[in-house]
């Protein structure tokens, strides 16, 4: 860890990597939650199967916990490193002409996503800890979209989750390309179908968590 630390490469490397690994997640995370709105019983097995079975529990899930630390460690890093290394920030910047706000703040819009995965694992994570090891209740594989649905029934906890998604949307926009042209993706440069492709991605998975969080708001008895 130390010398992924003291490696620009290495480091710009690990933040990739971690990052890819997000977006992967974050689209298997998208496909079982678009079910809960075209079909709810799929949805119903789908997250009993995520919760009670021992490789996600006890394998996917831990690697998935310690590859947001690795990522958000390093985006901590990286952009301290990036701020001591220029001391004059921007003093004549002008519109886009030498960075986008989105990639200049990639740290701020990192955070606010950060503090909102803690909201998002207090309603869902926490509360499922809860149910099966300290209230010990029995398995009921029916329980899931109720669950989900009163979670969106409160304006304040929508409103928040679809600001948190539209700065997840500007996170991506500019940290999904940056990812491939740090292990060398040249083509993204070229504004190919690859650059196209992950623009494309950043606006429409975030939409699509949008949407959901709208529609169970919006249809919650």
């Amino acid at each position: 860890m130390s010398a992924l630390v003291k490696s620009s490469l290495a480091r710009k490397w690990v933040m990739a990597l971690s990052g890819l690994f997000l977006v992967i997640f974050l689209t298997q995370h998208f496909v079982i939650n678009i079910t809960s709105v075209i079909a709810p019983d799929t949805f119903n097995e789908w997250s009993h199967f995520m919760g009670y079975n021992v490789l996600v529990q006890y394998i996917a899930q831990p690697i998935l916990i310690g590859g947001l630390i690795v990522h958000f460690i390093m985006g901590i890093v990286l952009d301290y490193q990036n701020r001591k290394a220029r001391p004059i920030k921007y003093a004549k910047f002008s519109g886009n002409s030498n960075s986008t706000w989105v990639s200049r703040n990639m740290i701020i819009t990192g955070l606010v996503v950060l503090a909102f995965l803690g909201l998002h694992m207090y309603d869902f994570w926490v509360h499922e800890m809860a149910y099966k090891y300290i209230e010990s209740n029995p398995e009921d594989p029916t329980r899931y979209l109720p669950e989900l649905k009163e979670k969106f029934e409160p304006f304040w906890r929508t409103v928040i989750y679809v600001i948190s998604f539209i700065l997840l949307s500007m996170h991506l926009w500019h940290g999904f390309n940056s990812s491939f042209q740090s292990m060398g993706a040249k083509a993204v440069n070229k504004g190919d179908g690859l650059r196209k492709a992950t623009y494309a991605w950043s606006v429409l998975i975030p939409a699509g968590f949008i949407f959901i969080a709208l529609y169970h708001h919006f249809t919650h008895s």
